[in-house]
């Protein structure tokens, strides 16, 4: 044949463990084309032969009809001299240079789902139940190629019906690496708190539903670690949860057996809904409805529940037999990470747990539930972990241009994140593979774990750093880390670092105004900043307005007991202060009041900060709606939470003082305003509206000065949905183009990306 031809085409994205190989080879065999294909450490390669305008038409239906869950990031062709194939095949996979995107675990597909169910099925009642459209991917990868032999499943030896589905290219489950059936694959243990073996099986799943029933406190092994798992409905089991975990009031997650049970107790909208029934599977934040029968201590003085739906068989079959929601709260205690382990887990969760639902199947590395919220019409990551983790984000061609046009080498770097939510990101070539969330670095066993992050991900991707980036806080566990790594080092400013992971995060290069508010970051100033205007300019910033600094009596001893923050307040704004009749005065002792009157007058440990997250701390305390923190943030989610349905333009007054950078916003008019508002008896949900439209028209005078035209909004406060679709709001009201985040938080959850963006920056 004349015009035969020969295509290599190489493939790189997610595009393994997806059933890409198969769909090709259906695709290839359909068009009656000749050839092979196979999986490599960097992608999909396909050599193929036949009719020039066949091959083309090939080529044109891969992006088409590819699988639902895969994504293509480039597309390489070159055409070569037939050889004369005779048939297409799938070959084993090669080595190579390991650039391959792992994909995320994914939740149970429907298919699955009905076989699990179904009486006459082999996989009826199996709760490890897989195929190449679901299942555990990122959770059981040891290293790339994703091959079963590269994976925690090489222990299970395939019996003969699973191997046939395996090899079989018109299967769903071909090259399925976690394939596995009640004969050759994992399998359940129930065990009580000494580890001793209750039950297997269907068994061990019954008794664990029937215990549930009971009001007992379930550990249960999933994808990615424990839970820990009680009625949703059962008050007495979900307090007794939190007395045990130690976590009194931050709210716990729940888990429906259906969305139609979350309709119920829940108010949805369609992103709302494609959210929870994605294959990713998150945690969703849900207007709750009045008509609940759940306990309240769920989500104590919270409108919003954090919600999900089962994301395995293992879920999907617990939840069917209860006729209610289930708690599902990570395994751990407070500030520690996940237990991925049964053994560690009898130790860790001994103390919590009345019985342990375990399984055989191993997991590489701990992954928690993602959590995301709708803010301004798009999803909003709050905690990126299981279904988003390790999915990589693509650098802006414009911030590599000096790289490639001087075809120089591009760095791989790896960014070692903050000190709370903890994250790390590594950068080949020109992507930034982030991992999913750590958590706070402030115990020995979450320093344990940020160690084996970055040794898995290092590991994964044989990574070897040639530079180093962390953040500008001397000492944050990870800066020291990165410190003693021998490396080229670069230390980023905390809210340079936002910006700049909101701008690539947005797809931007361009000069831009970051508003960065937050709880805590190192200030160049040694100051404590959170209230900062930065104009961004490539690697360089400019600090061209922030809050006006307020004293942190006793340092972190005021982030958790924000009373403190109010006093200092007040101090500032009332010479009289301690004859003020408010009533969250009559909560502090006589003692304490002392102790805190006398750093304040004499700068005894009393850090200045400048953060927008400690004013809403201290307003909160001072009107009496947060006077005691036992997690981050709570303070700003009471103030929000108050303003509930209220619609008003209302605002306080305030100051901007100086007429060079940077302007300094003084508070002080605001905060004499709340007090008269609070002593006329102005309703809270009042005082907190009025308080957060101080904030937007802040950021619009700023704004407005600034003379930028691109407003990006960063930082952990920007997680709430009431400040920041008002500052959207306002923003394209006064023709502004604002930009916040999506799919990488505002939170410390995104620095990393930011500190990758710094060290590309650098080299510029």
């Amino acid at each position: 044949m004349n015009n035969l031809k020969r295509l290599k085409i190489i493939i790189q994205g997610a595009v393994q463990g997806v059933g890409f190989r198969p769909f090709i080879y259906r695709l290839a065999t359909e068009l009656n084309l000749k050839g092979w294909v196979n999986n490599s450490a960097s992608g999909v390669f396909i050599e193929v032969e036949g009719n020039e305008i066949i091959l083309e038409h090939f080529l044109a239906r891969i992006p088409q009809e590819k699988p639902t869950i895969s994504f293509i990031n480039t597309v390489e062709t070159t055409w070569l001299d037939p050889v004369n194939y005779s048939n297409f095949e799938i070959r084993h996979s090669s080595s190579g240079e390991k650039t391959a995107i792992v994909l995320p675990d994914l939740s149970t597909c429907s298919d699955c789902l009905q076989e699990i169910f179904d009486s006459n099925n082999r996989r009826y009642l199996y709760p490890f139940t897989n195929c190449t459209n679901c299942g555990p991917r990122y959770t059981i990868i040891e290293e790339l190629p994703y091959d079963r032999p590269h994976t925690t499943m090489k222990v299970f030896t395939m019996c003969k019906r699973c191997q046939t589905e395996y090899e079989n290219p018109l299967d769903r489950r071909f090259h399925a690496q976690p394939n596995a059936c009640p004969n050759c694959g994992p399998r359940l243990q129930l065990w009580n708190e000494k580890g001793e073996i209750l039950a297997n099986d269907n068994n061990a799943l019954n008794l664990s539903i029937d215990a549930l029933k009971e009001g007992k406190i379930l550990a249960l092994k999933g994808l990615g670690g424990f839970q820990l798992i009680v009625n949703g409905r059962n008050t007495e089991a979900v307090t007794e949860l939190r007395r045990r975990k130690h976590r009194p009031h931050k709210p716990f997650a729940l888990m429906y057996a259906s969305f139609k049970g979350i309709k119920i107790d829940c108010e949805i909208n369609n992103l709302e809904e494609n959210l929870l029934t994605s294959p990713q599977a998150p945690i969703v934040l849900l207007k709750r409805k009045n008509n609940q029968s759940l306990s309240p201590d769920v989500a104590p003085n919270n409108p919003y529940l954090g919600v999900m739906l089962p994301s395995t068989p293992l879920h999907h079959l617990l939840l069917h037999k209860l006729n209610f929601p289930i708690v599902a709260t990570s395994g751990n205690i407070a500030s520690e990470p996940i237990c991925i382990d049964e053994q560690e887990a009898l130790q860790r969760l001994e103390n919590i747990a009345d019985l342990f639902l375990v399984h055989n199947r191993p997991i590489i590395r701990p992954v928690d539930d993602s959590v995301v919220r709708v803010i301004a019409g798009r999803e909003m990551m709050i905690r990126r972990a299981r279904g988003y983790a390790p999915f990589p984000l693509q650098i802006n061609d414009n911030l590599l241009t000096n790289y490639k046009k001087n075809n120089k080498h591009i760095p791989n770097i790896l960014a070692v994140g903050g000190h709370l939510k903890n994250t790390v990101a590594i950068l080949k070539k020109n992507q930034v593979f982030i991992s999913q969330y750590i958590g706070d670095l402030t115990t020995a066993e979450a320093l344990k774990s940020f160690n084996q992050v970055m040794k898995s991900l290092k590991k994964l991707y044989d990574f070897e750093p040639e530079m180093i980036v962390c953040d500008a806080h001397p000492d944050y566990v990870s800066s020291q880390y990165a410190k003693a790594q021998n490396l080229p080092l670069i230390t980023v400013q905390h809210h340079h670092a936002h910006v700049l992971s909101c701008l690539a995060n947005n797809n931007l290069n361009s000069s831009v105004l970051g508003v960065a508010w937050d709880g805590t970051g190192y200030g160049n100033d040694q100051t404590i900043w959170g209230g900062e205007f930065l104009l961004v300019t490539g690697n360089k910033y400019e600090r061209i307005a922030h809050f006006r600094p307020f004293k942190l009596p006793g340092g972190e001893q005021a982030v958790k007991d924000p009373k403190r923050i109010a006093l200092s307040l007040l101090s500032e704004v009332f010479q009289d202060y301690d004859n003020k009749k408010l009533p969250f005065l009559e909560t502090i002792s006589t003692k304490e009041f002392n102790l805190v009157k006398q750093m304040l007058s004499r700068n005894l440990n009393t850090p200045l900060t400048s953060s927008v997250g400690r004013l809403f701390d201290g307003v909160a305390a001072m009107i009496g709606i947060c006077q005691n923190v036992t997690f981050e943030g709570q303070g700003a989610m009471a103030l929000e939470y108050m303003i509930n349905n209220l619609e008003t333009d209302e605002s306080y007054p305030y100051n901007i003082k100086g007429s060079v950078y940077p302007l300094v916003i003084d508070w002080e008019l605001m905060i004499q305003s709340i007090i008269e508002d609070h002593f006329n008896q102005i309703s809270h949900q009042k005082i907190a509206a009025k308080f957060h439209n101080t904030l937007v028209e802040i950021i619009i005078d700023i704004a407005n000065r600034s003379q930028q035209q691109s407003i990006l909004l960063t930082g952990g406060c920007f997680q709430n949905k009431y400040l920041t679709e008002k500052a959207i709001a306002r923003l394209k009201q006064e023709k502004f183009t604002p930009f916040w985040h999506y799919n990488i938080p505002p939170n410390d959850g995104g620095l990393a990306l930011g500190q990758i963006i710094a060290g590309i920056l650098e080299k510029k």
